[in-house]
């Protein structure tokens, strides 16, 4: 610990490290300050009310990515989603695009062109989402005081204005500040709900007696080990050891040296999870439609894909599944990495180059993706079961959802009744972000000459350095 603590005091100690920390700690000042800033024309207090009714819906989606400013419907309520999907968009269009493809090998100047686009395309769908909020505003509720063309105009300019601006302070803070701007944000947002969280606790458990301390110790301890198995998940990888033949390159004698191929358990992040959630946000999202609300069977169907029943369950998992191998494949080719070791003379001991090498690859990259897919979704589920629970009994037919309603345990069927802090997805984020910051600042301080906070980072030996 104390360790900790001296890596943390020599932060400051360094006037190009402390400055990044600094700056990017303001401009997370600056994006928390628009959270108090609401949209005009909007009664708040009957939107949160509305809001609490669709709250698993596509808005409650919206504003886990937001900060929880979309409930309150700030200037910033869109939050970076938009960037984030144009992101992921302009990623998988690489694959059928030539013109993408080419530009990502082009190095700096490809990468800044499509930087750019994505920009675009951020403002795009700004655009689009502000329209359809706004429309949707004037169509839910009487939460718009004046509704017309004028509202829905100035939302759409406030929410897309907002969005561009979040765009910029994550930049800024990726090329100014300690990196991973984007991913900071949504940090910053997640992490400004733990006050009121603890307070929702400290309430809940020691002035209206809701909860019994025992409960609450079993929360802590259940959050204690999430953590836990999250940063033993993310820091997991495959190591494939790799042998560089010896090669004479002129006068010099290249290679001969072993190294690995790293495969993380989970290379695709939070991505599948955004995918899956966002697809099974739209069904609730379809029942405020009143020809849909108004059909029995349409209703009822999209009922049955509501959070927390079988259906439910079922389809997350799968997609979960799907899109951690959809992303793995755009992130990771082994016919290619098999052709580059090739070119450079390096072979995996055992293993014939070519086919064999990619062949190999691939069986191992299948593996550790099922894992790493299972790993989301049980994360994912986790808040369901200690929310409202999974709903088993109303599996069909009915001698089988009686039975199951009659002999399982209420805690599986009717969750423990509290609310998790954090949800599967917030804690992924948050726990990544962090992890990733802290390698981040950690790489800054070993650059000159420091130590870092973990004991395997060690200390680069300077020419000017006595030790």
């Amino acid at each position: 610990m104390q360790k900790f603590f001296e890596a943390l005091a020599n932060i400051f100690r360094v006037p190009d490290l402390r400055n990044r920390v600094l700056f990017t700690l303001g401009l997370l000042a600056v994006y928390r300050l628009g959270a108090a800033i609401p949209i005009p024309g909007v009664d708040a207090i009957k939107f949160e009310e509305f809001f609490r009714r669709n709250q698993g819906t596509l808005f409650g989606f919206l504003d886990l990515f937001s900060g929880g400013q979309f409930r309150k419907l700030t200037i910033f309520a869109l939050g970076i989603m938009p960037y984030i999907t144009s992101s992921i968009v302009l990623q998988l269009l690489t694959i059928v695009v030539p013109t993408l493809e080419k530009l990502q090998k082009e190095g700096e100047l490809g990468r800044r062109k499509i930087t750019q686009w994505t920009r675009y395309l951020t403002v795009g769908l700004g655009l689009m989402q502000s329209l359809f909020i706004a429309t949707a505003l004037q169509g839910q509720g009487n939460f718009v005081v004046n509704p017309g063309f004028g509202f829905i105009s100035l939302t759409m300019l406030t929410l897309t204005t907002g969005t561009a601006f979040i765009m910029w302070l994550g930049e800024q803070i990726t090329e100014r500040g300690v990196g991973n701007g984007m991913s900071l944000i949504i940090f910053a947002g997640i992490v400004a709900g733990l006050p009121a969280a603890i307070g929702n606790v400290y309430q809940n458990t020691f002035v209206t007696n809701t909860w019994h301390p025992l409960q609450l110790l079993i929360i802590l301890i259940m959050m204690v080990a999430v953590v836990a198995f999250i940063v033993l998940v993310e820091r997991g990888e495959r190591r494939i050891p790799v042998q560089y033949a010896k090669r004479v390159v002129g006068r010099r004698m290249m290679g001969g040296q072993s190294t690995h191929l790293p495969l993380k358990v989970n290379a695709g992040g939070v991505i599948p999870v955004i995918f899956a959630s966002s697809l099974l946000a739209f069904p609730l999202t379809m029942l405020n439609i009143p020809f849909i609300a108004n059909n029995k069977w349409l209703s009822g169907f999209l009922s049955s894909i509501r959070s927390g029943e079988p259906l439910y369950i079922i389809l997350f998992i799968t997609l979960i599944i799907f899109f951690s191998f959809f992303y793995v494949s755009i992130i990771f080719n082994p016919n290619e990495a098999a052709d580059n070791m090739r070119k450079y003379g390096g072979f995996i001991p055992g293993i014939r180059p070519g086919k064999n090498t990619a062949d190999y690859m691939n069986k191992i990259l299948t593996r550790i993706t099922v894992v790493g897919g299972l790993y989301l979704a049980i994360l994912s589920l986790i808040p369901e079961l200690m929310i409202g629970g999974i709903k088993l009994q109303h599996l069909p037919p009915a001698i089988l959802g009686n039975w199951i309603d009659a002999n399982f345990p209420r805690w599986l069927l009717d969750g423990l009744g509290v609310t998790f802090v954090f949800g599967g997805t917030s804690l992924l984020i948050v726990v990544g972000v962090a992890m990733d910051t802290v390698n981040q600042v950690e790489a800054q301080l070993i650059m000159r000459h420091y130590e870092g906070f973990t004991p395997r980072a060690g200390r680069i030996r300077g020419r000017r350095s006595g030790t």
